[in-house]
């Protein structure tokens, strides 16, 4: 069972229905790590190096900026970043940069739905397919059943979508609320502005002259190659042949990584290699002066 992302009511009229959100897709894309050639893996640091200096038009460098050997010098120096002294930078059409801190965010975000409310209803064929975004399964809470059941026949029926806003985490979302196999669906739309215009993406196509003839035979073969949609009669095959290449190779034989001792064994050890080194000492003297009683 999915954990649910999201818990309130769904609310239409006076009608509360306590329900749950579960995502309706489960990508099986192949996930990669980027390793080394011993199979270990790669980390990140978040850094910043220097700026280059700004050049004049006689190729020399504008008064305080760096010498060219200072700016290399410089240029190999690496400042570490912690998390929290990031910020947040947003380029302007002007090449400028406006930075802002995560608490400058934060204070403008909108705080988390409680509930979702259903403000009209539209025909579900009058939405373009462009607009969904992502899908999730709205499922009733205990006790919810029949309201839930109520609203999804009436909506079968009717052959309409119900559009509502909420906030999911930190963002606003516009959604749909549709019947789709016996469930509630939940998708989350795009905003108009979002969706491009396609007509400005093909350029000009209705000058374009097609015959009749043309037409007929392009519908003919659209009739040839008609079926009905079943969506477990396509398959990734590129993932299928990827998997198949994984169980095929021998896994990595990745070095053992020693971790660094404590410090207090690390000075046990010391005090261990110490004693042993003063007894071998002692040995060694010992036989010195034994070997000088001999002489």
């Amino acid at each position: 069972m999915p954990k649910a992302v999201w818990v309130g009511s769904l609310e239409f009229g006076l009608v509360t229905i306590p329900v749950r959100l579960y995502p309706a897709t489960e990508p099986r894309d192949v996930r990669f790590h980027l390793m080394d050639a011993q199979g270990r893996r790669v980390r990140y640091r978040r850094f910043v190096g220097a700026e280059p200096p700004v050049q004049t038009d006689d190729g020399t460098a504008e008064v305080g900026s760096p010498s060219s050997e200072t700016s290399r010098q410089a240029a190999e120096v690496e400042d570490e970043i912690a998390y929290e002294d990031l910020l947040r930078g947003v380029e302007r059409d002007d090449g400028s940069v406006v930075l802002l801190a995560g608490h400058e965010i934060r204070s403008i975000q909108p705080e988390r739905s409680r509930t979702i409310d259903i403000e009209d209803f539209v025909d579900l064929s009058d939405i373009d397919p462009v607009y969904f975004e992502k899908s999730y399964v709205v499922a009733p809470q205990r006790g919810a059943e029949k309201p839930y059941v109520l609203l999804l026949r009436a909506m079968e029926r009717a052959g309409r979508a119900g559009i509502g806003r909420f906030v999911l985490r930190t963002k606003p979302h516009l959604v749909a609320i549709r019947p789709r196999g016996g469930a509630l669906a939940l998708e989350t739309l795009f905003f108009g502005d979002e969706v491009r215009d396609a007509r400005r993406l093909i350029g000009d196509v209705e000058a374009v002259g097609v015959s009749e003839p043309e037409s007929e035979l392009a519908e003919k073969l659209i009739e040839t190659l008609k079926t009905t949609w079943d969506p477990n009669a396509y398959s990734d095959t590129y993932r299928e042949e990827l998997l198949e290449r994984i169980a095929q190779k021998e896994p990595a034989q990745i070095p053992e990584e020693r971790a660094g001792a404590p410090a207090g064994s690390q000075a046990e050890a010391l005090m261990n290699a110490l004693k042993a080194s003063v007894q071998e000492a002692k040995k060694r003297q010992t036989k010195r002066s034994a070997r000088k009683r001999t002489a």
